[in-house]
């Protein structure tokens, strides 16, 4: 029963004074309880300085009953209504109570029809009964200590029931307690938008036992209504959850947790909490038998890419364990089965996809881990990679991969002593890698551009990664049409997001342009030329700024040039170029001599503003793409120097197409 200390009542003239300094219950304490009772009017008054339910504490409340009855050591009322921290609450209370006994009766009704009903037994016995309660009502009733409660504006209705049954005393005493209940129509939501929920459905059960000041509890809650959001997670109805565990102090522990989710077969937790400084002092997560096309676009999507999730698309297995201690996690086992994932371009095509993917990654704070992982192959973009194999060395900030060879197209990429180290929101470190023989047509068409005989190859002495970018310190060298490539500056920015970004400062020499007008199919010209493109930057792989420009290389060697060559450089000119030659000599010859050629383009909002030979301007404001030498003489001359970028790549497509008419002076 409640342990009391209460001065005798003093009774004069019609009026009654109770002060009790404490009462302590299992469920509940009281501190400072005093009552009223003005026998002429038949009013009972109390008032409570703090009253403990459970974890929350109250101040300050008041009860005013107009209809009391106190015949000691009897306390009844009908009508009364209870304010806290001064404000009245819509509920009318009844109530009868043995003050020696601690037998009570009480019901609360409000004007919505809620009740509650609790009965105490003189053995410290409690049974309630709660019907049509407003969670409303709830956040109102818990006043002050509460504020964030009813910040979230929570609503729905609660129904159910509480046994408490207790015997013993002292460090003796044992108890059990049972709660069921539902929630309908629950929903709540946050100033900011980031937390609601609405027409929630539950169901749920406790049930404890306390021995020897020791609490061990199993609880169950049925979700079976409703949708919730909790940044970044949208969650439907359909889980539940058993747990069961003990609590002693300050020490709460799960000792064994079960949630069942769709496409997960199994997933379960233990938990050692410390309920005075909300700290974990230990955990562990296990899932198994997750299925990724379930559980990854709810899961995994909203995490890794939120801005794409609803793009992403997974595929086959995974399971993993993770362990934490003192709020830090400390191991991760994955296993992966088949695991796959892709993300289309926003515009529906290309995008990224790898898969699948199997074998195990652990990882540990304490040591040294070995990573293991086939990939089936993958498409960045049209760019096909192979099968290849992944090994690297895990320690704890830290991972170190073995060399790694990955099919592309025809070819491979190499990655040599490539070694990451974690660093605030994501992993800096450096490596080399090396482009072995790729085929310029695969690679041409994958990339979406005319086809281009020849190969490529590349070596890259030293890349660095930093969040959300990779950059190729040194040079980038590309070796074909018998002269070669270099990129330097270059730098690739989420090269797998909606944005991709690419910078780089470009420079090929000595190239042959027999080789190349064969590959794009253009004519024919004989000679080496020289390119400088500066500041070049790619929007999802799009050219939207550089400074370009093309020269015949220097020294001594044949310089021919085709009739089609001609005519198709002089319809790349748009309306306006032409080629300065007597028209009867055109067709007499297949080839002319030229004593170079040159063109510049900088490209600024879709403008190529365009220039020729060494940037010389004719007295009749055009300049000239080529210089003409020997017999006959012959110029190619353009007069338009704005020209629409898009327009110009969609006529250089034509012109390898042989769908554009030259003009010929």
């Amino acid at each position: 029963m409640p342990a009391a200390s209460a001065a005798l009542p003093a009774i004069e003239a019609g009026r009654v004074r109770l002060s009790v300094a404490r009462i302590d219950h299992p469920a509940f304490s009281v501190r400072d309880l005093s009552v009223r009772f003005e026998a002429d009017e038949s009013r009972l008054q109390l008032a409570l300085g703090r009253l403990r339910i459970g974890g929350d504490e109250f101040r300050d409340l008041r009860f005013d009953c107009p209809q009391g009855r106190l015949s000691y050591p009897l306390l009844s009322c009908r009508g009364g209504q209870l304010r806290v921290a001064r404000k009245g609450l819509p509920w009318r209370v009844d109530f009868h109570a043995d003050l020696t006994t601690g037998e009570a009766d009480l019901v609360a009704t409000s004007r919505t029809g809620a009740r509650v009903a609790v009965r105490a037994g003189a053995s410290g016995g409690l049974h309630a009964r709660i019907e049509r309660f407003p969670l409303s009502d709830a956040a109102a009733l818990l006043g002050s200590p509460a504020i964030r409660v009813a910040d979230w504006k929570p609503v729905g209705i609660v129904h159910g029931e509480l046994d408490w049954s207790a015997s013993g005393a002292g460090a003796a005493r044992q108890g059990r307690l049972t709660v069921r209940g539902t929630l309908e129509d629950g929903g709540f939501g946050s100033a900011d938008g980031q937390h609601a929920a609405e027409k929630l459905g539950l169901v749920f059960a406790l049930e404890a036992g306390l021995r020897n000041g020791r609490w061990q509890w199993t609880a169950r809650a049925d979700w079976r209504e409703g949708a919730a959001y909790w940044h970044p997670f949208f969650v439907e109805a359909g889980a539940r959850l058993d747990a069961g565990g003990v609590m002693q102090g300050d020490r709460f522990e799960v000792r064994e947790a079960a949630l069942q989710i769709a496409g997960v077969d199994a997933l379960a937790a233990t938990a050692v909490l410390d309920t005075r400084h909300g700290r974990l002092i230990d955990g562990t997560l296990s899932v198994s038998g997750a299925d990724l096309a379930v559980v990854g676009p709810r899961w995994v999507a909203p995490l890794i890419a939120p801005e794409a999730a609803a793009r992403l698309r997974f595929a086959g297995h995974v399971g993993a364990v993770l362990a934490a201690r003192d709020g830090v996690l400390q191991a991760v086992d994955a296993v992966f089965d088949d695991a796959g994932f892709s993300l289309p371009a926003a515009d529906g095509g290309g995008g990224v996809a790898f898969g699948p993917v199997s074998g195990r990654l652990p990882w540990r704070t304490d040591g040294a881990t070995q990573a293991e992982l086939h990939i089936g192959g993958g498409r960045w973009e049209k760019l096909a990679l192979g099968p290849f194999s992944l090994s690297a060395r895990l320690e704890r900030d830290r991972v170190s991969f073995a060399r790694s060879v990955i099919p592309l197209l025809d070819g491979a990429a190499v990655l040599d002593g490539l070694a990451l180290q974690r660093v605030g929101d994501g992993w800096a470190g450096s490596g080399g890698a090396v482009i072995e023989p790729v085929s310029m047509r695969l690679l041409t068409e994958a990339a979406g551009l005319p086809s281009m005989g020849g190969v490529l190859s590349a070596s890259i002495p030293a890349l660095s990664v930093r969040p959300g970018e990779i950059a190729f310190d040194g040079a980038l060298v590309i070796s074909l049409f018998d002269g070669y490539l270099q990129a330097t500056n270059l730098r690739l920015r989420e090269p797998f997001g909606v944005a991709s970004y690419l910078s780089a400062d470009v420079e090929a020499r000595h190239i042959d342009l027999a080789q190349l007008t064969e590959t794009f199919s253009f004519g024919s010209i004989t000679g080496f030329i020289d390119a400088d493109v500066r500041g070049l930057e790619l929007v999802r792989w799009r050219p939207v700024r550089f400074d370009a420009r093309v020269a015949s290389s220097p020294g001594r060697y044949p310089r021919r040039i085709s009739q089609r060559a001609v005519e198709n450089i002089s319809a790349l000119g748009g309306p306006g170029a032409m080629a300065a030659i007597q028209r009867s000599l055109i067709g007499l010859f297949d080839t002319f001599g030229y004593r170079d050629l040159g063109f510049r383009c900088v490209l600024e909002a879709d403008v190529c503003l365009a220039d020729g030979v060494g940037d010389t301007v004719r007295a009749d404001g055009g300049f000239a793409i080529v210089r003409g030498g020997g017999v006959p003489a012959l110029d190619v001359i353009g007069y338009n120097r704005r020209i629409d970028w898009k327009e110009l790549v969609e006529r250089l497509q034509r012109v390898t197409d042989g769908k554009l008419p030259p003009e010929v002076r």
